[in-house]
């Protein structure tokens, strides 16, 4: 979020645990990023064992449900711009989506 203030992009910033992601709109997030549900997968948060999923055999329909209910599940920030997202660490990959055209 520094970075695009720093840069003057103006942005709107989506705090998703007062206004929490639907599965459509996460799943489109994913899409947008070429992410797997895994990908954005937070594994220290306490939810992650206690639902079991640190066993790689639950499919992604089960993560994607999981980080709706929990989101402190999904790794943040998650930037997006147009039809494309990235998981804004490293910093880099904020960089390299604003530099495209």
């Amino acid at each position: 979020m520094k970075l695009l203030e720093e840069e003057g992009v103006p942005f709107e910033r989506v705090d998703y645990f007062v206004d929490p992601l639907d599965e459509v709109t996460l799943r489109d997030v994913l899409a947008k990023a070429d992410l797997s549900a895994r990908d954005v997968l937070r594994t220290r948060d306490p939810a992650y064992r206690d639902l079991g999923l640190d066993d790689e055999t639950v499919d992604d329909a089960w993560v994607v449900a999981a980080m709706v209910e929990h989101p402190g599940l999904l790794q943040r920030p998650i930037i997006v711009k147009g039809d494309r997202a990235v998981l804004g660490r490293p910093i880099e990959n904020v960089r390299a989506l604003f530099r495209e055209t």
